[in-house]
């Protein structure tokens, strides 16, 4: 099996750790109040890419469902910020039970593959809980960038959905490469196992997404100064627990992200960045703790992420870069994250928007 999970653009879906801020936020009950993103910079406006759906299609007999994000037109030597962005699209999720992995891909109309270097992020948000570590986010399940990583499953353990949740998908493209692509698709590959379903199917610890970023609890992306840089933030864990594993997520430039134990003063984790000649993100790797029984944090532990990216192009790049540790998280006492649950209050009139079941 890969030893790689899922990452936000190398999201981990496997690994847990957390985001944090200075002064952690309070959960709060009115969703209203929740931060609507943690990807999606709130001071960016773009335009709107059209005819944009997500469709869903479920495989019963292979117990998997595809989510496709698109056509998406991307034309080449396109930034982040001047490319029409996809709308935010919502999956209803038609299972009570468990999904157990995700594997991203970029296809275009033929089912050519398409390079991962013209994904910026997508981000997988469930409005229906918040996040353990910054109760202001909804909860963050899934992420993949330019890495692409492949979150794979990890035995005995799932991620607890129930039928009628609300799955918010973020896609952000972009295009730095010679070759223009047009009607790209992003699919995601979801395993998942029912609670009723196969009688000799063991039920599955539950897991929980733990997001470490720099920018603590607030948006992700951050401006990258030209040279060597590192940026490093905190957040504290509200739950008793083992982290599973951890990986990364970083955009070009990015060198390494190391996480740490402020509490007990150890570094969790460092995590050295791949790119090729041209400084474009590979991949992040991926350090796994279950053989270990997973790297145990108490209640009020305090983690450190910090982020290193060295900018060669002389030039301050605005929104160039994330660092955001990402794992798999299980608490010791699971009936104490029932708290999480929320009842969405927003409404997704949006352009282009599909409610698939």
């Amino acid at each position: 099996m890969k030893r790689t999970f899922a990452i936000c653009g190398a999201i981990l879906l496997a690994a847990c750790v957390s985001l944090a801020q200075e002064k952690p936020a309070e959960p709060t009950h009115d969703m209203e109040h929740m931060h609507h993103g943690g990807f999606m910079q709130g001071g960016m406006h773009h335009a709107v890419a059209k005819g944009v759906k997500l469709d869903a299609k479920v495989d019963a007999a292979a117990h998997t469902v595809t989510l496709r994000v698109g056509p998406m037109n991307l034309p080449a030597h396109t930034s982040h910020m001047k490319m029409p962005q996809p709308p935010d699209l919502v999956w209803d999720v038609p299972i009570d039970g468990w999904l157990l992995a995700y594997h991203p891909k970029l296809v275009d109309a033929g089912g050519n593959a398409v390079p991962g270097t013209v994904l910026h992020h997508v981000a997988f948000w469930n409005e229906n809980r918040a996040d353990f570590l910054c109760p202001n986010k909804e909860e963050h399940i899934f992420g993949a960038g330019s890495e692409m990583t492949d979150w794979a499953e990890m035995p005995g353990y799932g991620y607890r959905v129930e039928k009628g949740n609300k799955i918010r998908v973020e896609t952000m493209m972009y295009n730095p490469t010679a070759t223009s692509y047009d009607k790209a698709y992003l699919e995601v590959v979801i395993p998942f196992q029912e609670v009723s379903g196969d009688a000799n199917a063991a039920p599955r610890k539950n897991v929980y997404p733990a997001w470490m970023d720099v920018k603590s609890c607030g948006d992700s992306s951050y401006d990258v100064p030209p040279g060597r840089s590192e940026k490093t933030g905190s957040v504290t864990v509200k739950y008793e627990g083992v982290l599973l594993g951890v990986g990364g997520h970083m955009h070009d430039y990015g060198r390494q992200i190391v996480l740490q134990d402020a509490s007990r003063k150890e570094t969790v984790a460092t995590l050295g960045a791949k790119s090729d000649a041209q400084g474009h993100l590979e991949s992040v790797p991926v350090k796994l703790f279950v053989q270990e029984g997973g790297y145990k944090f108490a209640k009020g532990d305090v983690l450190k992420v910090s982020a290193t990216y060295d900018n060669p192009t002389g030039n301050l790049l605005r929104d160039g870069a994330m660092g955001i540790a990402v794992g798999y998280f299980a608490a010791s006492d699971d009936a104490k994250m029932a708290a999480l649950r929320r009842n969405p209050k927003m409404s997704h009139d949006m352009a282009g928007m599909s409610h698939d079941h």
